[in-house]
């Protein structure tokens, strides 16, 4: 058959060998995946990733992703969302329904509360807050309508670092599935499968792999990893049902960066480090919140659990003095240089934002006990001398005029 030039160009028989590799997987971008005969359309299977059945489903390039993700995370299975908040969502509409209750730390990531409030309310779904810092209090908060407990360390802005171990725990005793939201500890810092000797742990975790997977603060990624098959394959079919999937070009970006993963986490750990222990002499700090610092909140439940790794991610706190109204800690924040305005972290750029922690916090669940203003630094991969120097400028800004 003599094929017009259109048609063959569309047709074109070539194909190049299988054996090639490299240091980076293939890209695969696929809508439509072709089938040899209709016995092979009706004989694939992709559930269980043993083969390609349409490209919501997976491809080489998201298998690949999902595997390396369960490695790093210490799980079997993983699947891939658009986005950490996207990976809280799957996982909430997939395993409550109208009557359950789910349980949410009061210092949880804000968006997580508001999907919360407005969704899962709608879809007669209950919630309720429980100190994470307080194991007593989530052991009162259970119910027997309870089906999901959220867990969070360390807290979103506040950087408490609750008693996971023990909070898992609770959940196990009672027959409630648990979840975490991983992306602090991006897999590194702890075992989030294995919390305790007997190597027991939580049931989920999400991670929002726009943080350090990604490492560049160009892409919105999510994942959820699972150690139990059944649990995976629960979530699995949720996620098909709602036509979830993410970008090749995204995956492809998250897999050139995963390789340098631990190497920048412990370098944007290291700088927080430096630059927390400098902020807690400086006069214009009332507290600086940071996991690994002596004194802040939690800091024996991260010894405990992150001590032997020695991990604390990049991300701190700091809460001004009192006396500062909220327009000078904002002209802090405007004043600086190097630190840009903005939400995310885990990118080579450090950030910051100011935050109304009164606002944030339900006082009848937890005591905020600080007054002043807080800010919260990621640090980024820029020299950390010269961050030092940005934020002593920017607080010079603070000195009354003479």
């Amino acid at each position: 058959m003599t094929l017009d030039i259109a048609t063959s160009l569309i047709h074109h028989p070539y194909r190049p060998p299988a054996d090639f590799d490299a240091p980076q997987p293939g890209v695969h971008k696929a809508s439509t995946v072709f089938f040899p005969n209709v016995a092979a359309l009706e004989a694939r299977e992709w559930r269980d990733k043993s083969g390609y059945t349409y490209g919501l489903h997976g491809t080489p390039t998201t298998f690949i992703l999902e595997e390396r993700l369960a490695t790093l995370e210490g799980g079997l299975q993983c699947l891939l969302v658009p986005s950490g908040l996207a990976a809280i969502a799957c996982v909430s509409l997939s395993l409550l329904q109208a009557g359950d209750e789910v349980l949410l730390p009061d210092n949880v990531y804000g968006p997580s509360k508001a999907l919360a409030e407005a969704e899962l309310k709608a879809l007669g779904i209950g919630w309720r807050l429980y100190d994470a810092m307080d194991p007593a209090s989530l052991e009162a908060a259970l119910s027997e309508r309870t089906r999901l407990v959220w867990l969070e360390a360390a807290g979103s802005v506040t950087m408490e670092f609750p008693d996971l171990p023990r909070l898992a725990a609770i959940c196990r005793a009672r027959g409630v599935l648990s979840a975490l939201d991983n992306t602090w500890g991006a897999g590194l810092a702890f075992d989030p499968f294995r919390l305790d000797e007997a190597g027991q742990g939580v049931d989920l975790t999400i991670h929002a792999l726009t943080k350090y997977p990604s490492g560049g603060g160009d892409v919105l990624m999510g994942s959820i990893v699972t150690r139990d098959e059944a649990l995976h394959m629960r979530l699995k079919m949720t996620h098909m049902r709602l036509g979830i999937g993410v970008g090749a070009n995204d995956t492809e970006a998250v897999l050139r960066s995963l390789p340098s993963i631990a190497l920048r986490y412990d370098a944007q750990d290291a700088a927080a480090r430096v630059l927390a222990g400098w902020l807690t002499d400086r006069p214009e700090v009332a507290a600086v919140l940071h996991p690994a610092l002596a004194g802040s909140p939690g800091h024996a439940h991260w010894q405990a659990l992150c001590g032997a790794r020695d991990r604390a991610a990049g991300i701190f706190s700091l809460v001004f003095q009192p006396s500062f109204s909220r327009a000078q800690v904002h002209a802090f924040c405007d004043a600086l240089r190097l630190f840009r305005i903005g939400y995310s972290w885990g990118g080579p750029i450090s950030l910051v934002v100011p935050y109304d922690i009164s606002g944030m916090r339900d006082p009848g669940v937890t005591r905020w006990s600080h007054p002043g203003t807080l800010v919260r630094l990621c640090i980024g991969l820029e020299s950390v001398e010269d961050l030092r120097l940005d934020l002593a400028q920017a607080l010079a800004t603070l000195a009354p005029k003479r």
